[in-house]
């Protein structure tokens, strides 16, 4: 069982919970924490008694305070890997943007319940995720302009398509600290309740996925909304997903959703995501992310 230190990761009932563990620093974010966050992802999308992942921060102020302005090494706080220094602009890579990409590739469906304050990297990592909660009290802030950079962790990308161009400029444009209800408003997030009701509502909204559908399903589902929303023409999404309709209604899972509704029963699915994906699964290069 792999340990970390910087995040706490637990698995019961088909869900997985990673809790960022560094509450004393009000769960700020380091190079050790994004590569712990990654790794318990390489398990997760191999495990496939997990069917839904949960995201939360420590203690009850915060889900993540941005990046630590004290970095362990005492090195450069927004670059991943070599320093600034020694690479081209061209090869820094900013490492909450290794994050988000690697929570793009998911296979498993991604759930943010933000418990407290989110802001910088703690609120661009959760663009990535699919469903955003958060409690009452939680505070959202993209404020690069306020720190003398931009936007990182692909959140460029990621916001606009969320909520609008328009409502991610204001944010990002200001960089003022705004709470849960203007998040809901302006569509960050999905909804908003009371502390002690956040992970119960996370785990709910999993718990449907993980006991009511198929596993292949969801993966190429998330695979292809994310993906397909960027094509150039529709034709796009309905090449892959007149393959997928092909695939998936001659496989188990299939026959598994049909009888088990006709019977009236819950349904049982023997699909695997780590061996019984469609054979043109992924159709994408994924060399454009290494």
């Amino acid at each position: 069982m792999t340990e970390y230190t910087q995040i706490i990761v637990e698995k019961a009932d088909g869900i997985a919970t990673i809790t960022l563990n560094r509450p004393d620093k009000m769960n700020a974010y380091t190079r050790t924490m994004g590569e712990e966050i990654i790794a318990a992802m390489d398990d997760i999308d191999a495990d496939d008694a997990v069917r839904a992942v949960i995201f939360t921060g420590a203690g009850e102020r915060a889900f993540c305070a941005g990046a630590d302005l004290t970095p362990e090494d005492g090195g450069q706080v927004f670059a991943s890997g070599d320093t600034v220094d020694s690479l081209s602009d061209a090869r820094v890579r900013d490492g909450g943007g290794l994050l988000t990409l690697r929570l793009f590739e998911s296979k498993k469906p991604l759930i943010s319940a933000c418990n407290g304050v989110a802001v910088g990297v703690g609120a661009t990592m959760q663009l990535a995720m699919d469903i955003r909660l958060a409690a009452a009290h939680a505070r959202y802030g993209f404020v690069f302009a306020r720190r003398g950079i931009v936007p990182e962790a692909a959140s460029s990308w990621f916001l606009p398509r969320i909520v609008g161009i328009s409502q991610a400029l204001e944010w990002c444009y200001s960089g003022r600290i705004f709470d849960a209800g203007e998040a809901k408003a302006g569509g960050l997030v999905r909804s908003v309740h009371a502390p002690e009701d956040l992970l119960f509502a996370a785990r709910a909204l999993a718990l449907e996925i993980a006991e009511n559908t198929s596993a292949i399903s969801v993966a190429m589902t998330r695979a292809m909304m994310w993906r397909l929303m960027s094509a150039d023409h529709p034709m796009e999404a309905h090449k892959i997903d007149s393959r997928a309709i092909y695939r998936l209604s001659r496989g188990a899972d299939a026959a598994e959703g049909i009888a088990s509704f006709l019977e009236k029963r819950k349904p049982m699915y023997p699909g695997k995501v780590s061996a019984d994906m469609p054979d043109f699964y992924p159709w994408w290069d994924n060399r454009a992310y290494e």
